[in-house]
């Protein structure tokens, strides 16, 4: 049975005194009865008025919830291959949804959490909690739509209005989503990032668009952030407007004075009066230079997967060809031979059309599925493998016996190279998430205690299965060229010079991946084997 609101029992109990039966035999203590049950009416509608409005913003939730939902299982991959909307169901379901629960549990008459109702709802979230994204998915999430930012040189409101290329489901960012990706930016000491998504914050308020977060709060992180970059004169201005909304900001008033102490002692350095005027120009993409980091080719890898700067030739186009490969007359393709075609002449990288068919594709990812975990790499320092920025994706190991279809798959790919692939590794399916990447790497090991039993990573048997909407090219950055996807087909190319030497040109990178899911299998041939199938050259490097 349903007890009472809290506050109205409270109120019954208040009205009641100890010689209750004796009521009755007196109208001038009933009168007063007539004056509690007007306060407990009153109490009551404004009990009902509190539980109307929880409902209201509940139902608000459901509604706006729904009419998403129903948009994304009509296509789940097709919906989450745009990165704003697989940033935002991260969001959503590791913070937004928690705040769902807690309206729910809220008793409005006395703020106390009531487990009366929703306790269904409740059980539901308790039971899929377990597999909710955490908040570091929901930081990874953000900073890959950075890094997808920074590589295909996207400004901030390409992504809050969602203009991106392959697009087929409409996306777009709020004020605080904006906001909540600044601040992700800002807590990593990644001011350059923070100013561009807290100006994109500010330019969508300034427009008056719909918000929670305040103006303040913007203008605070905005402000401190673009001092970080080195702009005084901007930080100054931004800071101005901030104490002109909340002069009693806690910090605002004393970052202006530093900043314009700091100012004012720069320009006495240089002999020149007066303050630089703040430029009025908004803070867009290229205002500021993005920090140097880690990666020596980082320009040239980002501007590969743009597809720009492609060395591709009309001289080395004239010596590309495609052809029929039947494996040196091997009997399982003389019937049926591959088709070859010439992806680039030095190093020789190939490219086979109907490496897999649709259906062998979906038995592979079938198969893979249950046992994606995020792929590691080997520390150079340590020599343990370990997660990393700069390989973002999940795989799985799927061995020949498994199934008819790895086992055909394998002996395809023999075939095909003419290589065996008994010392080979297992086959290695890899998806790409939201912004996945692998930065520039080498398939072989450079490190002689690295080396496997079977030697080193001799070739590289590269099967694409899946089309890709925008970016996740495989580029190799030390000559300049970009393959990109196509679902079905496979590329092939040699780690290592007859001599046994690795060719440092192969080193490459899988591009972030844009729009879309990117479907991959790997298969790595090893050395050892192979004496009689590619012998050794005769010289140092051949």
């Amino acid at each position: 049975m349903r007890k009472y609101p809290s506050l109205l029992s409270l109120a019954l109990v208040c009205c009641c005194w100890s010689v209750q039966a004796e009521v009755f035999t007196s109208i001038g203590q009933m009168t007063d009865l007539i004056y509690t049950e007007k306060e407990l009416v009153q109490s009551l509608k404004e009990y009902i008025k509190a539980e109307e409005s929880k409902l209201d913003a509940v139902k608000s939730w459901a509604n706006k919830l729904d009419v998403l939902t129903r948009a994304s299982t009509l296509d789940p991959e097709g919906y989450l291959a745009h990165p704003v909307n697989a940033y935002k169901l991260m969001k959503r379901l590791n913070t937004e949804w928690s705040e769902l629960e807690s309206l729910v549990l809220q008793d409005p008459s006395d703020g106390t959490i009531g487990m009366e109702g929703g306790r269904e709802f409740i059980s539901n979230m308790t039971v899929h909690r377990q597999y909710f994204p955490d908040q570091e998915d929901e930081k990874g999430a953000a900073k890959a739509l950075m890094r997808l930012q920074d590589t295909y040189k996207l400004d901030s409101e390409s992504f809050a209005r969602g203009k991106l290329p392959g697009m087929h489901h409409n996306a777009i960012l709020t004020v605080d989503d904006c906001y909540d990706m600044g601040k992700t930016a800002y807590n990593e000491a990644d001011y350059y990032h923070a100013v561009l998504w807290m100006q994109q914050a500010l330019r969508q308020m300034d427009a008056e668009e719909e918000h929670v977060v305040s103006k303040a709060d913007v203008l605070d992180y905005l402000s401190y952030s673009v001092y970080q970059m080195g702009d005084l004169s901007r930080a100054i201005e931004l800071t101005r407007r901030l104490v002109a909304i909340d002069s009693s900001h806690q910090r605002a008033g004393g970052n202006l004075r530093y900043f314009e102490k700091l100012l004012s002692k720069q320009l006495n350095e240089l002999n020149q009066e007066g303050q630089e005027p703040a430029t009025e120009e908004p803070i867009q993409l290229g205002t500021y230079k993005r920090p140097n980091d880690y990666l020596p080719e980082r320009e040239i890898y980002e501007a590969l997967c743009r597809g720009e700067g492609v060395k591709m030739t009309t001289e080395r186009r004239s010596r590309l060809y495609c052809r029929y490969h039947d494996g040196n007359r091997n009997p399982r393709l003389l019937l049926q031979p591959m088709k070859e075609e010439d992806e680039w002449d030095s190093p020789h990288i190939v490219r086979y059309l109907n490496a897999l068919s649709d259906q062998e594709i979906e038995k592979i990812k079938e198969l893979a599925k249950p046992r994606l975990a995020r792929a590691t790499v080997r520390d150079p320092i340590t020599g343990v493998l370990t997660t990393a920025n700069y390989r973002v994706s999940k795989s799985a190991w799927l061995e020949g016996e498994e199934d008819p279809v790895i086992e055909r798959v394998n002996q395809r790919i023999e075939d095909i190279t003419g290589l065996t692939t008994q010392t080979a590794e297992l086959l290695q399916i890899a998806n790409y998430g939201v912004g996945g990447q692998y930065e520039p790497h080498f398939d072989f090991s450079r490190r002689p205690q690295d080396i496997m039993v079977d030697g080193n990573r001799l070739a590289t048997f590269l099967n694409y299965m899946s089309d890709v909407e925008a970016g996740g090219a495989t580029v190799f950055p030390d000559f300049g060229a970009a393959i990109y996807p196509k679902k079905g087909t496979a590329v092939f190319w040699y780690n290592l010079f007859r001599s046994g030497e690795g060719d440092y040109r192969t080193r490459h990178a899988a591009c972030p991946v844009l729009v879309g899911s990117k479907w991959v299998s790997n298969k790595w041939i090893h050395e050892r084997g192979q004496e009689f199938r590619r012998p050794c050259g005769l010289t140092e490097v051949d």
